[in-house]
């Protein structure tokens, strides 16, 4: 095979350089699976890489990007053959693995999820890393007893990809969602996700957050961390289920025991990066069926592989909304 474009992450003099390149196959690192990339997408993760901004990558060089999707053109595996579509996300991809801004990927075949009926290979990447872990946590939170009757759901970072379509889901799911943001211009955005009402971080008294405050929420998902998190839990129902997908606001959670053990509250961890096969690949079903997003499209932008390394400046500082899919034939 001849050489293909990638976009490929380097640590020059402990600075990190991305730069596009020239590949062979034989490159590349090893798997059973070899596909022609599709689509990739551009995730918080993705930025974090790139740019250096956070230790993401743990070896040098690698191919950026944690999500693919794409066509198999070879298998030493007998569960894909050639022309099968399929998704990857997360594991060791685009960190410690070759990942999916390049033109051809080649991945361990335990990695790779076979498409689900009726989705293609754009909504895939549509959905992505962000929208595979909305869908974990919102199965997980029903598997801990959320359903619409319970009460609100309040969905922190709410522009962002997994907030987006998280309002989404949930929206369609019958749930009455909330949006929480800290961007006052985006209500009519998040109202056409599903959004039956907008907050503003502003709002909330985050300099004296109570050890319980008022019941409010039936379930949360949040993506930020820090004071947003400690405030949810001090503002959950009985028997309420939080759902911690991120920190980009802050690492650290100064809260007390007091909404888990005289609410029964939950914190319920989504780690997407290493879940199981078998649920990840009911979740990616369940992507394609009953937690399908409605508005994908209103929350996508589409941008070619010579866009990609402006994309992340705007993720860093907080301005993207919803999804941004890397065009690989574009």
């Amino acid at each position: 095979m001849e050489k293909f474009r990638v976009y490929r992450i380097h640590e020059v003099e402990k600075k990190v350089v991305a730069r596009f390149e020239e590949l062979a196959l034989d490159d590349l690192d090893k798997g059973e699976v070899v596909a022609r990339v599709a689509y990739s997408s551009v995730n918080y993760k993705d930025a974090l890489a790139a740019t250096g901004a956070g230790k993401i990558i743990r070896r040098f060089p690698c191919v950026g990007g944690i999500d693919l999707s794409g066509t198999v053109t070879e298998s030493a595996d007998p569960r894909f053959k050639r022309g099968d579509a399929i998704i990857c996300t997360s594991y060791d991809l685009g960190v410690a693995h070759d990942g999916g801004y390049a033109e051809y990927a080649r991945i361990p075949a335990d990695w790779a999820v076979p498409m689900p009926k009726g989705m293609s290979l754009f909504e895939a990447m549509a959905l992505g890393t962000a929208g595979y872990t909305a869908g974990l946590a919102v199965t997980r939170m029903e598997a801990n007893g959320l359903k619409p009757a319970n009460g609100p759901v309040i969905v922190s970072g709410a522009t962002g990809g997994v907030g987006s379509i998280a309002i989404d889901i949930l929206s369609r799911l019958g749930y009455h969602v909330v949006a929480l943001t800290g961007k006052d211009g985006e209500t009519g955005y998040l109202e056409k996700l599903g959004a039956k009402e907008v907050m503003s971080r502003k709002s909330l008294g985050l300099a004296k957050i109570k050890p319980l405050d008022k019941a409010t929420w039936a379930g949360a998902i949040d993506n930020l961390g820090g004071e947003v998190l400690a405030w949810m839990a001090s503002t959950m129902m009985q028997g309420g289920a939080i759902a911690s997908i991120g920190l980009a606001a802050s690492m650290n959670l100064n809260t007390t025991v007091a909404p888990f053990i005289l609410r029964g509250v939950s914190l319920l961890g989504i780690d997407s990066g290493s879940t199981p096969m078998p649920l990840r690949r009911e979740i990616w079903g369940r992507l394609a069926l009953d937690m399908r997003p409605e508005h994908l499209k209103d929350m996508t932008r589409t941008i070619s592989f010579d866009e990609l390394p402006r994309a992340f400046d705007g993720l860093l500082k907080g301005a993207a909304k919803g999804r941004i899919v890397v065009d690989l034939a574009a």
